[in-house]
């Protein structure tokens, strides 16, 4: 079965404004279950912050019933899309031509979260306009 076929291609939609970038993706939560399941993912960036992303899961996801929000550099996931990459709470590695991996370490356990690399180029592409603009002010 190939890749597409097992993988539906992500929908995204994305807001720039001066102040950031954000944009909805779909990605999927890896288990040792053969069937994924398929979660809305926000990826955000702050001109204020201009280092760093953030990957935000739902509240419905967290028993706390509260956005799960993760902060890291933005060159770790630059890198994480080229080769292995990380060693603290965010792995990133790609995982084939067409997807990258995001392991996120907390006290409670790690979750595996398979992501469309062409869905995270974008994003990070889109990141450098807010950026370049507001160094120029």
């Amino acid at each position: 079965m190939s890749a597409t076929a097992e993988n539906p291609p992500a929908t995204a939609t994305t807001t720039a404004t001066a102040t950031g970038v954000e944009e909805r993706v779909r990605a999927r939560v890896i288990t040792d279950d053969p069937l994924y399941r398929t979660i809305p993912v926000a990826l955000r960036f702050a001109v204020a912050e201009p280092l760093a992303v953030r990957i935000v899961f739902p509240a419905g996801l967290s028993p706390e019933g509260t956005d799960n929000e993760w902060v890291f550099p933005r060159a770790l996931l630059e890198a994480g899309l080229q080769a292995p990459t990380g060693t603290g709470d965010v792995r990133i590695w790609p995982c084939g031509r067409v997807q990258a991996v995001v392991e996120f370490h907390s006290p409670e356990g790690v979750a595996v979260v398979q992501f469309d690399i062409a869905a995270l180029r974008r994003f990070l592409r889109r990141t450098y306009a807010p950026a370049a603009a507001a160094a120029t002010r």
